[in-house]
């Protein structure tokens, strides 16, 4: 299981998104505050009402907190402004991946500071960056990829007939 972190989010549909994703992968979701809506948001609900039962969620009240709760976890930080791809990263079970708020990302000096974590999504120059929800859902599904899509149902079926 991964753990995808959202630090500050601020569109609710992005985070409802984030959560069916988490919710469908089985990562377990991690917010910290302060956020940009109330948790009940509509808009929130909206996009992964019918997953938040199977969802693990976990609430911190700012990022200080979160490092000192998950110390000796391994983070990754996902940005715009990283060297390193996302597919150049080996991915672990339980690895922590970070996500900045929509309109800012990440804190530049925590970025800085762990620059051989950053990781990013190649896009063209002209792009400022993919919708937050988009990027978890490529770095979540390549981590997954990596570590053989580990305890996810692989095949589907059809209703009226066999394959």
């Amino acid at each position: 299981m991964f753990n995808i972190v959202l630090v500050s989010p601020e569109i609710p549909q992005n985070t409802g998104n984030i959560a069916r994703t988490c919710a469908c992968t089985g990562a377990k979701l991690h917010i910290v505050k302060p956020m940009g809506f109330e948790i009940d948001d509509k808009k929130l609900k909206r996009a992964g009402l019918d997953y938040w039962h199977m969802l693990g969620v976990k609430f911190y009240e700012n990022i200080d907190e979160f490092f000192e709760i998950n110390k000796g976890g391994t983070f990754y930080y996902a940005t715009t402004k990283a060297i390193y791809r996302y597919s150049d990263v080996e991915y672990k079970d339980n690895d922590f991946i970070l996500f900045g708020r929509e309109t800012k990302g990440l804190d530049e000096e925590l970025l800085h500071n762990n620059k051989d974590y950053c990781i990013r999504i190649p896009m063209i120059d002209e792009a400022r960056s993919l919708n937050l929800s988009n990027a978890v859902a490529i770095v979540v599904y390549e981590a997954l990829r990596q570590t053989d899509f580990g305890g996810l149902k692989e095949m589907g079926s059809l209703t009226k007939f066999d394959w």
